[in-house]
């Protein structure tokens, strides 16, 4: 059994205390960063360890969120029990229907569920943020950064750094200074991240993965889940959900450009971490989703509100660099 598969040493000790020393565990998943989950069962009993080892990882912003989600009528995982020392906590179980694979296997499924998705977003989003830092002008600066600090580097490609800071310190007023409200921002709101689970409250769906919330702009998350790195949604599903928030939410004005300028924030950075997942982690099947990234990018890009950023891009990372054939130089 390879390690990231074995529960870590501190596990069956932990169960015991939390009143499962007699369940198997089950490797579940991992994720792109250091947590990994695996399943407890306990006859019909079950629920989910999640090894989050510090140093690299720290399980009390994942169980603040949780119960601020909970405590708001959202289905977040209930902590069963934790031991912050070794980073292990016992959390609700949500079971295996994800949203993802849900639609893939139910495709007209779609609308109605994004419908869904959107209004839980527009209902977060009435409620005053969460106690959790600011996505502030050096967040997003160090996020987008990403993008020229691997993915340029890994094409043997120069580009002019200082510029790029400059062209989004020229657009990301917008977001800033826009009439929404700061609300609770989850960060990773999309479709393998919410699941479907048989309970009334928040629309059926359960979140997940929010340790690394801040308080921010309420685009961010509905271009998580519209502009979905790991999943394709059509442009008319991404413009009527668009709609369905703004008519939820009252949107502002400005909300339209805010939604521009977060959404190529946001793919940039991913195209940063894809490619460092590949580059430090030794994680090749990241690049497979390149070219989603740069295609979502590109629309964002074409906002009149990104100009500055679109220029930068046009000067400095021509279209077939956009789409350079990274799997080609991944190890075998």
């Amino acid at each position: 059994m390879v390690a990231d598969m074995i529960p870590p040493a501190a596990a069956p000790a932990f169960l015991a205390q939390a009143g499962w020393g007699s369940a198997a565990v089950v490797p579940l998943a991992g994720d792109a960063s250091f947590r990994r989950y695996f399943r407890v069962v306990d006859g019909h009993r079950r629920a989910v360890l999640m090894d989050a080892p510090p140093p690299h990882e720290d399980p009390r912003p994942f169980i603040a969120v949780a119960e601020h989600l909970v405590g708001h009528g959202f289905a977040a995982p209930a902590i069963l029990a934790r031991d912050l020392d070794q980073g292990l906590v016992l959390i609700e179980d949500f079971g295996d229907l994800r949203l993802k694979e849900h639609l893939d296997e139910n495709p007209a499924d779609e609308v109605e569920v994004y419908t869904r998705a959107v209004a839980l977003l527009a209902d977060l989003h009435r409620l005053p943020a969460a106690d959790v830092p600011p996505y502030d002008r050096e967040v997003y600066q160090r996020e987008a950064g990403l993008l020229t600090e691997w993915y340029c580097p890994a094409i043997g490609l120069a580009v002019d750094v200082d510029a790029h800071v400059r062209a989004w310190d020229a657009v990301l007023p917008i977001v800033e200074q826009s009439a929404s409200p700061v609300v609770t921002v989850l960060r990773d709101y999309h479709a393998e991240n919410i699941m479907l689970i048989d309970r009334p409250e928040a629309r059926g769906l359960g979140l997940l993965d929010f340790q690394d919330a801040l308080a921010g702009h309420p685009a961010y998350d509905l271009v998580s889940l519209l502009q979905d790195a790991r999943r394709d949604v059509s442009p008319a599903v991404e413009a009527a959900m668009l709609d369905h928030y703004r008519t939820l939410a009252n949107a502002p004005a400005d909300f339209d450009a805010a939604y521009a300028v977060l959404g190529a924030q946001r793919n940039a950075k991913i195209i940063g971490i894809f490619t460092r997942l590949w580059k430090r982690d030794g994680k090749p099947r990241y690049l497979s989703f390149l070219p989603r990234m740069w295609g979502l990018l590109e629309r964002d890009l074409a906002h009149p509100a990104l100009a500055p950023v679109a220029d930068w891009f046009d000067a400095n990372i021509q279209a077939e660099m956009r789409h350079a054939a990274l799997e080609d130089q991944a190890p075998a």
